[in-house]
């Protein structure tokens, strides 16, 4: 190639206008219109002119002369429409040279600007065509409409990440929110924040915060909540595993309808009228969904107990429109913070609810208890009840001793235990942590009793039923979904013996993992031979499917085959974990957010084991873990008491720092 020819080359998707200064093999010397050298291959080269300049005229002037021919040739490349031409030739397909395309482009016989204009503008638009050095394919319809398409993506792209950027940077300056931002920036920005590389716009997201000179995601946060999209508190696991919140319209109109026919109880031959039984419920202060209750009566030496679960099945209809909903929440999620019922309110709490004084559907279960709490009858019912009385649990713990109803169901429950005890049950008896958050700034912890009189007895009477109504199931032969567990890894104290909060905690992390299936087996952690739970159809829809159960039994409805249990148990997976997530990770929120306000404080803990930098701990009076690192000259053992002093604390964060002392 002659020194002097102008010639252009790609660079970083751009084209560049140069002049051969010289050739050497393939490769040549340039001099670009950046007045910049540079070499190059002949191969590399987009187009080769066929007029020169000359190189006498001096460096400068060169420079000049091809930003002129650049400044040209782009300016004839503004003039050409390539959408007019692909209309013309793209039923042809075929390619087209770059003479032939330049000839469609322009009028007369083509010269090196026409043709460098041509190659300039299919280069920067390839929506309608295949662009190769010189040769031209026109696409398909259907890729045309997809290069638009992407197109106007990635425009609508580059226009979030300028408007995003402007009003991330905007919010974090001014201390007042600006005008919000376009909501598809704000969803965008979110689940960068809540899922990180597993977002799928997360590039977009970088780029908004890059544009907005911000480094780190965690910027995010103080973004949404200065702009008033978030609260300081706000619970993001609630979005992050996507738990519904809210009910759809046409589970609410259901509901609504539901809610009209709450004195219409189910017509049936059954159904046995037990409204003249004297039945208590015994609840958690501010419970709303009653969904089981008590009686008791006498039986000679010995007790005829009555569990009355309240027959949401009645109300709920397999595959209505509330149970598609239900089925996909699983279960209700309780928090410090806020309660998400799985069943709508007017539902939950009136409708299918025990409520004092209201006529109710259940299903009862009796059972005939020796004084040494063995069951030698039962009985399963649909029943209309009545609760007569709703108890909390402290005020049944006030009345234990001076009640007949509660002493006798006492009396009953601690017989049932020990009985359990001495066929191989696991006794766990760890406290209760209660936390109740009035506000961000009054946080109150206290320990509950679980072995108190009013938690023992509805404990050991809801597992009573459970274990009858796990027989009866297994003696008609009917799949429900049963409950079982292999022995523990080891046993750390005898079955009878309380053991210490350590033994306690350290024997709960050696229990085997329950196994869920539609047949009866063992369950070593209860001590007994078959187990279900169908005592909260409020609250689970696991025991809403075993109620169904039931009903089919006894003669109600059309019960689930072993296959569709089978199903329901996938389809719960997911959401039972993330609700366990959620409320787990919201407690240990809460409890972080009280110690923040306790950094200096000390607070007494046990050593569960030893660990390469240090040990893990459990904080007595919260019930939590933690970590402890070594401190020279001190060597601690597990089930060692230790003091430990509250260094940092960040609830945001997850972060807790202790110290020995």
């Amino acid at each position: 190639m002659e020194p002097g020819t102008v010639v252009e080359y790609i660079d970083q998707q751009r084209i560049i206008c140069a002049v051969v200064l010289e050739q050497k093999d393939e490769r040549l010397r340039l001099l670009n219109e950046n007045n910049r050298e540079i070499n190059q291959k002949a191969a590399r080269l987009s187009h080769v002119s066929q007029t020169a300049l000359k190189l006498s005229q001096g460096r400068d002037q060169l420079v000049e002369s091809l930003k002129t021919i650049g400044q040209r040739r782009q300016a004839l490349s503004a003039h050409i429409n390539i959408k007019e031409i692909w209309e013309a030739v793209h039923s042809l397909e075929e390619w087209i040279d770059l003479d032939t395309m330049t000839s469609f482009c322009f009028s007369g016989e083509p010269d090196s600007d026409q043709e460098s204009a041509v190659i300039r503008a299919f280069f920067e638009n390839r929506i309608y065509f295949k662009f190769s050095h010189d040769w031209f394919y026109p696409h398909s319809e259907e890729v045309v409409e997809n290069n638009i398409a992407r197109q106007e993506a990635e425009q609508r792209r580059q226009q979030l990440v300028e408007e995003g950027g402007q009003w991330v940077r905007a919010v974090l300056n001014n201390g007042s929110s600006p005008p919000d931002a376009d909501p598809e920036v704000i969803e965008l920005l979110k689940s960068y924040y809540l899922y990180g590389k597993e977002s799928a716009r997360q590039a977009t997201a970088r780029a908004i915060l890059t544009r907005a000179g911000v480094d780190s995601a965690e910027s995010i946060f103080s973004v949404m909540v200065r702009a008033g999209h978030w609260q300081a508190h706000e619970n993001l696991d609630l979005y992050r595993y996507e738990i519904p919140m809210e009910f759809p319209g046409p589970v609410l109109k259901n509901a609504a309808e539901l809610d009209g026919a709450a004195d219409q109880i189910p017509e049936d031959a059954h159904r046995r009228d037990l409204t003249e039984l004297d039945i208590i419920t015994i609840d958690g202060q501010g419970t709303m969904d009653y969904d089981d209750a008590l009686s008791v009566q006498e039986a000679g030496k010995n007790l005829r107990i009555g569990v009355h679960i309240s027959d949401v099945a009645a109300r709920v209809e397999k595959g209505g429109v509330i149970d598609q909903d239900v089925i996909s929440r699983g279960t209700s999620i309780y928090m410090p913070d806020l309660k998400i019922p799985m069943l709508p309110a007017t539902l939950a709490e009136d409708v299918c609810s025990l409520v004092e004084g209201q006529r109710r559907p259940a299903i009862s279960t009796f059972f005939t208890v020796t004084p040494y709490g063995e069951v030698v009858d039962y009985e399963i019912v649909p029943s209309v009840i009545r609760v007569s009385r709703q108890m909390s649990y402290s005020e049944t713990d006030a009345v234990a001793q001076s009640d007949d109803r509660i002493r006798a169901l006492h009396a009953a429950a601690q017989a049932f235990k020990k009985r359990r005890l001495e066929n191989g049950a696991v006794q766990i008896l760890l406290p209760e942590l209660y936390l109740r958050v009035c506000s961000a700034d009054d946080i109150r912890v206290r320990v509950l009793d679980r072995e108190s009189p009013g938690r023992l007895l509805v404990a050991e009477m809801m597992i009573m039923a459970n274990w009858v109504m796990a027989r009866f199931l297994a003696e008609k032969q009917m799949p429900a979904i049963f409950r079982a567990q292999n022995h523990p890894r080891g046993r750390l104290y005898s079955g009878t013996d309380e053991g210490t909060l350590f033994q306690n905690w350290m024997q709960r992390r050696m229990l085997s993992r329950v196994i869920l299936g539609t047949r009866a087996d063992y369950h070593s952690g209860l001590g007994l031979d078959a187990y279900i739970t169908a005592t909260s159809p409020i609250r689970k829809y696991f025991d809403l499917v075993t109620q169904r159960q039931l009903r089919a039994c006894l003669g109600l409805e059309q019960g689930y085959s072993d296959s569709q249990i089978e199903e329901i148990l996938q389809l719960l997976q997911p959401p039972l974990t993330h609700a366990r997530l959620v409320q787990n990770r919201r407690m240990r929120f809460w409890i972080l957010k009280y110690l923040e306000g306790m950094i200096g404080s000390k607070a007494e803990a046990i050593v569960l084991d030893r660990r390469r930098d240090g040990y893990t701990i459990l904080l007595r009076d919260y019930l939590m873990e933690a970590r402890l690192p070594s401190s020279a000259g001190v060597e601690l053992k597990p089930k060692d008491l230790a003091r430990v002093t509250f260094q940092h604390v960040d609830a945001a964060r997850d972060k807790l720092t202790v110290y020995l002392g």
